[in-house]
């Protein structure tokens, strides 16, 4: 009986990817902005416990509100980890949002240290650095896979007490840090300017929970609940009102500037196969920005060859630390770059997204739109 089920599963397997080979790729926004809410923690796993106030408890307050008010906005999609105080093993969290194809996963939780003087917020991307400071954070976060079953078989012998298990990152996950940082940086800002709240900045640590997922990915530290002060803060209605509206923004604002930067966008004016009109959209150029299309973010160090890029010529590339990124294409038309980025997707770069640059630093896309209208 298993071995029919087996080659049963073969069968449909086999019959979907051979659809999904004939079918055109549908335009993006007919597709939901699927986020995948994940509030820290929780069950026989209660995260920080400091003043009273329990981690577990407020990242699911938070996220429950944060995700109602999402869930009111077309377009997007919400899907939850944990909507009950109940264990959800880091592994399996990661798991949901990849099976959703998500586009963003947001990992909600709060702080906690011995000392009762820090408060502030932190919003974590994946990392390789090892910091005294950030080690120890990722440490604490990753040692909850000790409560669960066969911890050793998920996750490869991964030690959360050894600086070179939190070292590697995955090639395949490297492209979205770009895109976790962007962001991150919005979360902050934020955090900040609408919540009032003060800001420790953006860290980067090769958490768990973020490190297995293949979408853009932010774990936010909402502030400290061993600070009493913070800790009522967080633990009280208003105060998670005004997180929760910070988080809102800057996901509506993440999801607005993908939304400017999709090949989908051209819409009528793009005739890449070409209707016997030539059609071309008229040039929108802003002179003190050049545009390009990041495909790629590697540690490997590539030449800049067509035959390492699925035939795409006009490479280059940049190094970032210990990542080299790669762009397709380099102009200060707006409308030419679209086209840029949509023959990067033909070629198979679907995650591939436009970068701006004013006076060789790179700047946000929105930035450079705003000067159209000024």
């Amino acid at each position: 009986m298993q071995t029919t089920h087996k080659y049963t599963l073969v069968f449909l397997l086999f019959t979907f990817i051979t659809y999904l080979t004939s079918i055109e790729i549908l335009p993006a926004q007919n597709k939901d902005f699927v986020v995948v809410l994940d509030a820290g923690h929780g069950g026989k796993d209660p995260g920080a416990i400091s003043n009273g106030y329990k981690e577990k408890v407020i990242a699911l307050d938070v996220v429950l509100q944060l995700g109602k008010a999402l869930e009111k906005t077309e377009g997007i999609k919400v899907i939850y980890t944990r909507k009950t105080d109940k264990f959800i093993e880091l592994w399996r969290r990661a798991d949901i949002a990849n099976k959703a194809d998500a586009d963003l996963f947001i990992s909600v939780h709060c702080n906690s240290v011995a000392n009762s003087k820090p408060y502030g917020t932190e919003t974590w991307v994946l990392g390789e650095k090892n910091t005294d400071r950030n080690f120890e954070m990722a440490k604490r976060e990753n040692e909850v896979i000790f409560l669960e079953d066969n911890y050793e078989e998920n996750y490869a012998g991964f030690n959360p007490s050894s600086p070179e298990s939190t070292i590697a990152i995955g090639i395949e996950q490297e492209v979205y840090v770009e895109q976790s940082i962007v962001l991150a940086r919005k979360i902050e800002n934020n955090f900040v300017s609408k919540a009032k709240r003060k800001s420790r900045g953006l860290k980067q640590e090769s958490i768990l929970v973020i490190r297995n997922t293949y979408m853009p990915s932010v774990l936010v530290e909402l502030g400290f609940i061993s600070n009493k002060k913070e800790g009522a803060f967080l633990n009280s209605k208003a105060g998670q009102n005004k997180m929760t509206q910070a988080l809102i923004d800057a996901i509506l604002d993440f999801k607005n500037e993908i939304d400017q930067n999709i090949g989908s966008e051209l819409g009528s004016d793009t005739n890449l196969e070409g209707d016997g009109t030539n059609s071309q959209p008229e040039s929108l150029i802003l002179e003190d920005y050049t545009f390009k299309v990041q495909i790629a973010a590697s540690s490997r160090d590539l030449e800049t060859k067509s035959y390492n890029f699925n035939g795409l010529s006009d490479i280059s590339k940049q190094k970032t630390g210990k990542l080299i990124k790669y762009y397709y294409g380099s102009t200060s038309d707006y409308n030419k770059a679209k086209l840029f980025k949509q023959e990067a997707q033909q070629k198979g770069y679907s995650s591939c997204f436009l970068v701006a640059y004013k006076d060789g630093k790179q700047v946000d896309i929105s930035e450079a739109l705003k000067s159209v209208s000024n």
